[in-house]
């Protein structure tokens, strides 16, 4: 495969995944402000359509949108180019030596170099946890970026107990001997969560949580990572209404696990009360955050992706009308939330 993009390749370097050589993508690589190189699965080529950017969780990677950038690079109505960076200290980007960079404000400069670099014009960000945060806060920083938005699981208000699970195993997964045996880890963690996972779906999530080192595995990410959790808990976490706000000249999506400690019900009620017409997605049976891997799952994400094609969506007011809002049951009787199966 050719990567059609047009590169400075003076600053970018391109190769094919040494995991995945035939899976579709290419591997680019970004410098950061500070020289550090980031890695950006690239699927498919520019095309006129919308251009989509996937921004995975904390401790997590690009390739947890491998089966949703797969599909929407290879859709038959309209192809698109899918960009998914692994952020610093993650997957095939390098590490940082200062742990302390392990942060929002970093990672949304990184973002900021990625999508220059790379020249992405106006996208769709789909943001899982933490890549909603950053979504967030690019609506503020670079608002020309975004066309549409999906947040997955994650809204502006980041919910302690949330992130106390997530604190109880980021840098602290015992270490699997083989694949197998790391899908039998995850399952115990997470299974009250995720209850419907098949063995075959942990199996999958295990072999984007380690990676093969030596003779065995290792995490995926800089364990360095668990001090971006060492916060003063007795402190209120800051809010990102303001952040939120700045979305409401775009289309948006928000999805929420129906088990999540992340985005309560209570959040998602508040962020309705701002703007009304806003797509929800409940996704019964999983908890943070939902995987967006089944194919329910990702052609509702695709047919929210090409509505956002039309541009008189883009200039919407904030309180304007949806014509099929969606909404959590329990927080207004007269709508109906879409519930996929993923």
């Amino acid at each position: 495969m050719i990567y059609r993009g047009d590169f400075d390749h003076s600053d970018l370097s391109q190769s094919r995944d040494r995991h995945s050589p035939n899976l579709g993508f290419v591997s680019v690589y970004v410098p950061t402000h500070d020289r550090l190189k980031l890695h950006v699965r690239s699927y498919g080529s520019r095309t006129s359509a919308l251009p989509v950017v996937c921004l995975p969780g904390l401790a997590r990677t690009a390739a947890d949108f491998h089966s949703l950038a797969v599909a929407l690079a290879a859709d038959p109505a309209q192809p698109r180019w899918v960009v998914a960076p692994d952020y610093r200290g993650h997957g095939q980007s390098e590490y940082d030596r200062n742990p302390d960079n392990y942060a929002l404000r970093v990672d949304l400069a990184d973002l900021s170099a990625v999508l220059t670099a790379l020249t992405i014009p106006p996208a769709i960000f789909v943001g899982t946890s933490h890549g909603g945060l950053l979504t967030m806060m690019l609506a503020l920083s670079r608002p020309n970026a975004i066309a549409g938005v999906i947040l997955n699981d994650i809204g502006p208000v980041i919910e302690p107990q949330g992130l106390l699970q997530i604190k109880g195993y980021v840098g602290k997964l015992p270490t699997p001997r083989d694949f197998a045996e790391g899908a039998e880890i995850l399952r115990w963690l997470f299974a009250k969560k995720f209850p419907k996972l098949a063995a075959d779906d942990w199996l999958a999530l295990a072999q984007r949580t380690w990676r093969e080192h030596g003779r065995g595995l290792v995490p995926d990410y800089d364990v360095g990572l668990a001090r971006t959790l060492e916060i003063n808990w007795e402190r209120s976490l800051p809010t990102l209404w303001d952040q939120f706000d700045a979305l409401a000249r775009v289309p948006l999506m928000v999805i929420r696990g129906a088990n999540s400690q992340m985005l309560t019900s209570t959040t998602l009620g508040a962020m309705l009360a701002r703007r009304v017409d806003v797509e929800v997605v409940v996704v019964p049976d999983q908890g943070h955050a939902p995987l967006l891997t089944g194919p329910k799952m990702i052609r509702r994400i695709a047919a929210f992706i090409a509505s956002c094609e039309d541009s008189n969506r883009t200039t919407r007011s904030p309180s304007g009308p949806t014509d099929q809002p969606g909404v959590v049951p329990e927080l207004c009787s007269d709508r109906v939330a879409r519930t996929v199966e993923a």
